[in-house]
């Protein structure tokens, strides 16, 4: 594992992953104010008091095991598709929020050396390969910086969007499963699945 670390900003063809702060509250309150971007997940846009529990429990995981925690992503090509894009202080527009917190929930394992990978891009930033770009960077970082032993990355079945990033990156599908939820989305019954990478997969794909 890493040694005092912490969790370091990282680059990628098109992005910033820059890690998550306080003052990036603001960009994840408009992220989950689109129930497209929230439809596997919510079903719903979120409200502010909601996205003040989740930046909480967000920062909190970060300081978990060093090195792993939630980026937030902007664009470094200066390309823009679709409406104006909500900015950081340098005006750099938001793209969306990277994830590689350790595993955690009552369907991961507990343990420190598996991370958990996700992404949630603003809508006018999909099919343009983005999440792929940031799951290579953040599975980078968590094999050959923080030394990780496993990814594994867990959707909705029905999610295919979301799969083919995981297809993508060079994950794969370890099982499907069927949580109890109290109110379940649209596409819930086909279950929720789970994708890894190992670290020996890792150094095949690299050619180590």
């Amino acid at each position: 594992m890493g040694d005092g670390m912490g969790q370091p900003t990282l680059r990628t063809e098109r992005l910033l992953l820059v890690p998550l702060d306080d003052c990036h509250f603001e960009l994840e309150v408009e992220l989950d104010a689109d129930p497209e971007v929230l439809r596997y997940l919510w079903g719903r846009a979120r409200t502010r008091d909601e996205v003040v529990g989740s930046h909480a429990d967000r920062m909190a995981l970060a300081g978990k095991v060093d090195g792993l925690g939630y980026w937030m992503a902007f664009g470094t090509d200066g390309g823009r598709r679709g409406s104006p894009a909500p900015e950081d202080e340098t005006g750099a527009e938001f793209v969306g929020l990277m994830m590689l917190p350790p595993a955690h929930g009552e369907d991961q394992p507990d343990d420190p050396t598996v991370a958990e990978l996700g992404y949630r891009l603003a809508r006018r930033y999909w099919r343009q390969g983005l999440a792929t770009e940031a799951s290579r960077a953040l599975l980078r970082h968590a094999f050959d910086t923080v030394g990780q032993s496993r990814v594994i990355a867990q959707t909705m079945a029905v999610n295919t969007g979301s799969r083919g990033v995981m297809e993508s990156v060079g994950m794969r599908y370890v099982r499907t499963f069927h949580p109890l939820w109290d109110d379940p989305l649209p596409g819930s019954e086909a279950g929720e699945v789970e994708y890894e990478m190992t670290r020996a997969m890792w150094t095949a794909r690299r050619g180590t």
